[in-house]
């Protein structure tokens, strides 16, 4: 059962797909200014907001990585999904109140108004290498893909391919910035969400059962570590990565820190016409998040079982299951959903992270409020093409290691790297919002970069510490962190800010 998808058709679906997304943008910037750009002139439909910011949260990692994980795991990595339902909760009920009460344009403002200048320039250096690494690297899998499966049979050098990734995405963001951004992440987000059920229900009739027959065949196929892939729920090892409260904690505190806390998704929400409306999209995005990784799962599951039922040879790198079947062995409308689906997840992810930087960076360290429009929209094309040659640089440097390492787990990966740089984001606000405390400000620094050392050095010893063995280079054993690394970073930063502070009569002064 082998039904590869043409070359020729590869492209020509991506020429027609990338062909909407400039539509979309000629239509949605036209007549636009800075200000659409930056806020979509706060006229963006709440309900528009929700579905598109699916597609930016999950990014081709989610959509490869996570399918091809069950083999492993199971369905452990729901657990984190539960986490991030009470971190959107706290989200909208506490942080969203607070931006659009100061109405900022970059949430950091934040920090100068609570706290200085200093923190808040360190707060939005934060945001800028957070976002600019983790969205890098999502966007490496997509060019990894399309590479492996178009241009690479083409003759075509993979640095063409990922400076074509990036051109592709400029010239669509370039003008309307996230006034563009929330209609083309709406689109990109049906092609998400289908190709992952239409690829599931291709699946269910292969195996001649239905999705309740799919669930059961999962069930009782077993994961390396001989237990179900069906199952999500891990409470017996609390030195393991996946026990329950690590995975719970650690989402719900990733969610406030990387999308709470991130001014890409953040944008999203103050692009909203008030509070209310921005609340309702977060709400609505968080149920169709929950069930669009459900889904995700289901669909690993099912991956495995086909190939097992057929006799079909993975490939050893987990990230490459999902790509191989679709696109090799489920015929040709499984196979161009697929591209479509990969496609429109890393470059959702990535376009409105690209807007995010442009809008951070400008706001945040170029004093934006003093120039005029034409400044504004000069100064503005070159910091885009800035982080747009950067976003290549880094998709370079994330496929040069991974060639190196090729049983990186790339999701891992993205995730530990956000547990130490998204963790002073998360300390500094919580003092900020939880303690009537000033800062001793040129300090701040210090301590937000000396903090996510401290907890590497941390991190790297735990297992030693905790009675874990060293056979050669690797320990075997002990305590390790997971997601929770980010919960430590942020208390260790908590602590560090106070030690940094004193007490003022009130936080109203602070406020003025």
């Amino acid at each position: 059962m082998n039904n590869t998808l043409a070359p020729w058709i590869i492209a020509t679906v991506l020429i027609a797909y990338f062909a909407v997304l400039i539509l979309i943008s000629f239509l949605t910037s036209r007549n636009a200014n800075s200000d659409s750009f930056f806020t979509g002139n706060k006229q963006s439909p709440w309900y528009l907001v929700a579905f598109g910011m699916i597609g930016a949260s999950l990014s081709g990692v989610t959509f490869i990585s996570v399918p091809g994980k069950v083999a492993s795991e199971g369905m452990a990595y729901f657990q984190i999904v539960l986490g991030y339902v009470i971190g959107y909760i706290v989200i909208a009920q506490v942080l969203m109140p607070l931006y659009y009460r100061l109405n900022v344009t970059s949430i950091y403002q934040y920090l100068q108004t609570r706290f200085g200048l200093v923190s808040y320039k360190t707060g939005a250096s934060f945001f800028i290498l957070s976002r600019t690494l983790g969205s890098a690297t999502r966007l490496y899998l997509a060019t990894e893909v399309l590479h492996l499966f178009l241009f690479k049979d083409l003759g075509v050098d993979y640095w063409v391919t990922a400076l074509t990734t990036v051109v592709l995405i400029w010239v669509y963001t370039f003008k309307g910035g996230i006034k563009t951004i929330v209609y083309t992440d709406t689109f990109q987000t049906v092609f998400l969400i289908s190709a992952v059920i239409i690829c599931t229900v291709i699946i269910s009739n292969a195996l001649g059962v239905n999705w309740s027959g799919l669930y059961h065949k999962i069930t009782t196929a077993k994961t390396s570590g001989n237990y179900s892939m069906s199952r999500i729920f891990f409470f017996d090892d609390p030195n393991s990565p996946l026990y329950f409260y690590k995975q719970f904690f650690g989402g719900m505190f990733l969610a406030i820190a990387m999308t709470g806390l991130d001014q890409d998704l953040m944008q999203k929400n103050l692009t909203c016409k008030n509070i209310k409306e921005a609340q309702k999209n977060m709400y609505s995005f968080t149920t169709v998040l929950v069930i669009t990784n459900f889904l995700f799962l289901l669909l690993g599951g099912a991956l495995y079982v086909y190939a097992n039922h057929y006799q079909i040879d993975l490939p050893v790198k987990t990230d490459h299951t999902f790509p191989t079947l679709a696109l090799n062995n489920f015929g040709k409308v499984a196979g161009i959903f697929f591209l479509l689906g990969i496609t429109a997840s890393s470059y959702a992810s990535a376009d409105s992270a690209l807007a995010a930087l442009t809008t951070g960076f400008c706001i945040d360290f170029l004093h934006f409020d003093r120039k005029t429009e034409a400044q504004k929209q000069r100064v503005k094309l070159f910091v885009h093409i800035g982080f747009s040659l950067l976003f290549l640089i880094i998709i370079l440097l994330t496929k040069a290691y991974v060639d190196a390492n090729p049983k990186t787990d790339l999701i891992g990966l993205i995730l530990t790297v956000a547990g130490y740089t998204y963790g002073p984001l998360l300390g500094l606000f919580t003092f900020g919002i939880v303690l009537k405390r000033k800062l001793n400000e040129w300090m701040v620094p210090l301590v937000c970069i000396l903090v996510p050392i401290l907890c590497y050095y941390v991190s790297q010893n735990m297992p030693l510490w905790t009675g874990g063995v060293r056979v050669g280079k690797e320990i075997t054993g002990g305590y390790r962190f997971g997601n929770e690394l980010l919960i430590l970073n942020g208390l260790l930063t908590f602590i560090g800010l106070w030690l940094i502070s004193k007490k003022v009569e009130s936080l109203a002064v602070t406020l003025k």
